[in-house]
């Protein structure tokens, strides 16, 4: 039990300087971008699917819930919404990128999300017509989401280089948590079913893989997608089910719709739009290339 402890703080603990490296430049994105493309992702109607999908990419969740909040006030269309948490990449870009020699599945998992919320988001604004987005009246409820970043923290007012190094500080340490608490147990996992036996136990190459990874993205909270990267990387989930459980981690995205949306049924039913998109997204991924 000594063994297994220390080995995943030693491999937790090997990733907090790069991903310091990496919060620090989403921080310093946000602070410098987040209001030109909180406006832009507003203006747009047509083209608001494509343009959320492409901002969604940003790895954290802030993006999600500027959507929501947006969408609660019927500012941007039902597909604009779901292309931003469908391409939302949360914590687990940084988390792949974090590893050495596994750099590479980054941009493959990007461009995969990016198309899945593209398609998903146009697809869903084509069935869904008469869900048409608010005229720019209804502008002056929105400020209080220009001045939220990722995991809701404040971006208003004067920015210290205190301020610019807290909350990757803060940031770092949650997900360290987060990477700790998984990989020890999944190496408890492994030496207690041992690794030939991994796959059979978390259901490798089911049908019901992707289904059971979206629902675990649904989780509104990080945890879910570093969890959802870390199992990837251990080879408990195939590439197609970690795809469907991190379209379905938008962050905090979800807490907010669940918060401000006051038609629940209308939220409940982005819920299950987002679940089958991306259970049917990484189903076939998994059938097309295992």
């Amino acid at each position: 039990m000594k063994e297994i402890f220390l080995s995943a703080l030693f491999d937790s603990a090997g990733m907090i300087p790069l991903l310091l490296v990496i919060y620090f430049l989403v921080e310093w994105f946000e602070r410098k971008f987040g209001g030109t493309i909180e406006h832009r992702l507003k203006k747009s109607t047509k083209a608001g699917p494509a343009i959320g999908a492409l901002f969604g990419c940003v790895p954290q969740c802030g993006f999600s819930v500027v959507a929501a909040s947006f969408y609660s006030r019927r500012l941007i269309t039902t597909g604009t919404l779901l292309a931003v948490i469908l391409s939302t990449s949360d914590e687990a870009i940084p988390v792949l990128l974090a590893h050495p020699g596994r750099g590479g599945i980054v941009l493959k998992l990007l461009i995969t999300k990016l198309i899945i919320g593209i398609a998903g988001g146009y697809l869903v604004d084509l069935l869904l017509r008469r869900r048409k987005p608010a005229e720019d009246s209804n502008d002056n409820h929105t400020g209080k989401m220009h001045e939220l970043g990722c995991c809701n923290h404040q971006l208003s007012g004067k920015t210290s280089r205190w301020q610019l190094l807290a909350h990757p500080l803060i940031h770092t340490a949650k997900i360290f948590v987060f990477i700790f608490a998984v990989t020890l147990g999944l190496n408890g996992l492994i030496a207690l079913v041992g690794q030939e036996n991994l796959g059979s136990v978390l259901l490798s190459h089911s049908l019901f893989q992707p289904f059971l990874a979206a629902l675990v993205g649904l989780i509104p909270n990080c945890a879910a997608s570093v969890a959802i990267a870390e199992m990837f990387l251990k080879g408990g989930l195939s590439y197609g089910s970690a795809v469907a459980g991190l379209c379905c981690s938008g962050g905090l995205g979800l807490l907010v719709l669940l918060r401000e949306n006051r038609d629940f049924k209308d939220t409940l039913r982005v819920i299950v739009l987002l679940v089958f998109i991306s259970t049917v997204a990484g189903l076939a991924i998994q059938l097309l290339y295992g």
